[in-house]
Parts: C-alpha cells; structure tokens; sequence
C-alpha cells in the first residue's frame, strides 16, 4: 500500500516518530493508502529548514518569486488529469467537479498571486515643508497555512499562493481526509525550480501536527479555514503569543427568494446552492426562505428536480452528487435529519443513504435531503450541518425574513434573488454576511475580499486583503 511522506525542506521523508495513519476513499470506504501522523517533531524540522530558507526567498525580487510561482501553476496545469483524479478520489466528489472547479481554480490562485505581488503597492504621505512618510510591507518570516478537506487544492493553494507571493516560507498542513493533491504539490513545487524549505507540506491530524504549528513560536501567523469550534481554540491559543491570525470558519447561509425573482434562473443555481459539493461547501445555502406567493410553486418544483438529482460514484459522467467525504462526517448528518425529525420537520425527499453495487457498495452516499415544516430557531436551522440537507420556510415581509435570515450565529455569505433594484440594495447592507450575491451564487472574483462575519471568521482573504495580511507594515520617515 502506497504511503505519502511529508515535504520538508525540498525533500519527501517519513515522520520523526514513524506513526502513519489510514487514508479512506468516500467512494468505496476503503483504505487506500497511509499518511504521515506527523507532531511537533516534524513541525520542528520544518521550521528549521524554513529558516535556512527565508535569508534566500525573501531576499528575491517580487518578480523573481513571481516566475517561480508562475510555473508552479503551470506545473499543475499540466499534470491536470492527474490532480483531478486524486482530489476526486480523495474527497468523493464527481469527477467533473473536481475537473471544473477545484484545480483550475488551484491553477488560478497560483497564477493570480504570482501576478498580484508584481502590482502590490504602498503609500505615501508627504508632510509638507516637514518631510515625507512611505510605508514599507515586508514578509512576516514563517507562517502556517491549515486547509479544510471539503476543497482540498483548491482552499490549500488560496492561503499557500499569496503567502509564498510575499516573501513568506509556509509550513502548511492540509486535512489528513484529504492528503493526496497536496502531496503531489510539492512535487510540483520542485519541479518549479522552488528553493528547498520554502514550502513544507506536514501530513497528520489536527490535534497533533495542526496544535504543534500554532503553538510554535516561530511561526508568526496562522490562516486557518474549518470548523468555528477549532477556530476558538486557535484564538485562544495564539493570541497571547501575538501571531497574526485569519480564521474562515463556518457559515449557515441563507437563500432569501422573493416572489419577483427571476424563477426559472433561481431554480436552477438554487440546487447548486444547496447541494453542490455534496453540500460541502461553507457558502452553500442551507436554510432557503421562500416568500409565500411562490411558495407552494418552489416547494413543488424544487422537490421534483431534487428528487431527480443522480447520486453515483465520482467517475460516473451522469453523477451530480458523489460521496460523503468520510463516514463519521456521514453519520453526523444523518443524525442532524433525524434531530430535525424530532423538532418536527417533514423530510419531503431524500434523507437516506444510497447503496450502490460493487465496489462502491461502502461508499458514503446520501440522497440530498429537503426539509419542511421547523421553526427558524431549531437546532437544525441554527447549527451548521454541511451537508446535502437544506430546509425551506415561507415568508411574508422583508422584515420578517431579515429577522430569521441574521438570527444565527454566522454571517459568511447570503444570496438574494429579486428583481426589484433597490429592494437588492436594502437587503444586501441588513443582512449580516461578509459576501452577499444578488442573483447569483458563488460568483468569486479573485480581487476581491473573503470571509464573514460574526462567529464566521476573522479578517479577509482573498487580494491586496491576502497580500497585506501576510505582510507587515513599517513606516519610515524623512525630513526634508
């Protein structure tokens, strides 16, 4: 059986301790190869080849890094083939998802950071007949990058690309769910012609190898995107060592459709919405108000497409939705439908698993799931499940659905579909969410900031927000 080693200093090596641990396939539920259980032995190695490192990474021009970072996109686009299989055997996803979402957007991140750190720019401000102030962003030194398993690559590669781009050395682990696609990356990042210690990939789980990265003091910041439990223990963890910290945590976004909606366009990205990924999306909306002059129709329409939808293995060209990403992650949705049972929710599709034949016959699958009938206020509707499962409630006016819509905890992302103008407008500045699309889902523009609001996260992703987090500011003055 194939065992993936960690990439610490250029090179691919076991862990210090020797301890590996058994990586599933969703499709099957079988083992298919062992990772590295990596702990603070190897987080001290890393560290220590990132130092020898910095000197050399920081001390190049932006563009020199920019060609290094630029190919290191090129490398994973041609090996493309290769990188979508891996994620969608990793994860359970459909092939072509991982085809047309996850490594391009892997490939784009890189190309786009490589790019952006060119055009990165600071500020002056002159005093006149005093002198002159202009500020200076310098690398933080050695930062620690944490991804989610739910878009491997993709979300790995989005904290990992604009801080190489800034003159940073990473140590970075991705989710021991999802190993592989970061393995392959630091072959990439070899054949890209990247200095040895720059990038160090660690392999193992969150409470051993992902602790050991946050409590090491030489590890100056922490982008972190998972669970909001993780990302308090993480607040509490860093903050007296002073680390610089952004935390993408969770999310329970609304889908908030008016009567005068474009039906036909919400429909359609209304299933994206709520089931895309498996639901395995932070910005998927999982709680849809529906106002009551459509209510009825939506109800009957959704049902019927969702009803229809294809769950299958990922290779199957037919398959909207593939496996759960891993058993006990299975399990705990499944208990969420039948906590929303006992609150007294009817389940109008979906809500149970799908056997499929040999040798997909262990694989966690589960039909997407429609949900009727809870109070705006329930566990269901309040604590995020992420999963194929979503609940529908009628509303009548724009205060009433505010009121439901902001009564979480969360505030990541929000989608409204209207065709009134300044309606879209009202909605957008009361809802509490860091992103809201209007009449759309899931539209990314890489420029712009990412992350939420309230017990969502902390600071932004994403652009010159990216650029700055993972830089430090000095100010320098002259007189005249």
């Amino acid at each position: 059986m194939e065992k993936l080693k960690n990439f610490i200093g250029g090179a691919f090596i076991d862990p210090v301790r020797g301890n590996y641990i058994d990586n599933y396939e969703p499709a099957t539920g079988k083992v298919y190869c062992e990772i590295p259980n990596s702990d603070e032995e190897d987080v001290i190695l890393a560290v220590k080849a990132a130092e020898e490192a910095y000197p050399v990474w920081s001390g190049m021009s932006n563009e020199e890094r920019s060609k290094i970072l630029v190919r290191l996109s090129e490398g994973i686009e041609a090996r493309m083939d290769e990188f979508v299989r891996a994620e969608s055997r990793d994860n359970g996803k459909p092939l072509a998802l991982a085809a047309h979402v996850d490594i391009p957007r892997a490939v784009s991140n890189f190309h786009f950071f490589a790019t952006a750190i060119i055009h990165f720019a600071s500020e002056a401000h002159p005093m006149t007949g005093v002198g002159v102030n202009y500020t200076l962003r310098k690398p933080l030194g050695i930062v620690g990058c944490i991804s989610p398993w739910n878009l491997p690559l993709y979300l790995f590669s989005w904290k990992i690309a604009p801080a190489l781009a800034a003159g940073n050395c990473v140590i970075a682990k991705p989710s021991e769910v999802t190993p592989y696609t970061a393995y392959l990356l630091g072959q990439v990042a070899n054949e890209a012609g990247m200095p040895p210690g720059v990038l160090n990939i660690l392999h193992g789980e969150g409470g051993a190898a992902g602790d050991a990265i946050v409590k090491h003091p030489k590890i100056k910041a922490i982008s972190f995107t998972g669970g909001t439990k993780t990302g308090e223990y993480i607040a509490r963890t860093a903050a007296p060592m002073f680390k610089k910290l952004s935390l993408e945590l969770g999310g329970k976004n609304p889908n908030i459709i008016f009567d005068d909606c474009d039906f036909k366009e919400m429909m359609s990205t209304t299933l994206r919405s709520s089931f895309a990924n498996q639901g395995q999306i932070c910005l998927c909306g999982s709680r849809i108000f529906v106002q009551k002059g459509i209510y009825e129709k939506f109800k009957e329409e959704f049902v019927r497409k969702v009803d229809a939808t294809v769950v299958s293995n990922p290779e199957d060209p037919n398959a909207k939705l593939g496996a759960m990403v891993s058993k006990p992650h299975l399990d705990k949705v499944l208990s969420y439908i039948e906590l929303a049972k006992e609150e007294g929710g009817t389940v109008l599709t979906g809500g149970t698993k799908v056997e499929l034949p040999t040798p997909y016959d262990g694989g966690y699958y589960l039909r997407p799931t429609v949900i009727e009938g809870l109070s705006f206020d329930c566990r269901t509707n309040q604590e995020e499940i992420f999963g194929p499962v979503v609940t529908i409630t009628p509303f009548e006016t724009e205060e009433e659905v505010l009121m439901m819509a902001n009564s979480t905890q969360y505030g990541l992302s929000a989608t409204i579909w209207t065709s009134d103008l300044q309606r879209a407008h009202r909605m957008a500045d009361k809802v509490d969410a860091g992103i809201v699309w209007i009449n759309a889902w899931l539209v990314r523009d890489l420029r712009t900031p990412f992350g939420g609001v309230k017990s969502s996260g902390v600071g932004r992703e994403g652009g010159w927000e990216a650029l700055r987090f993972f830089t430090e500011p000095k100010n320098v003055f002259i007189k005249y």
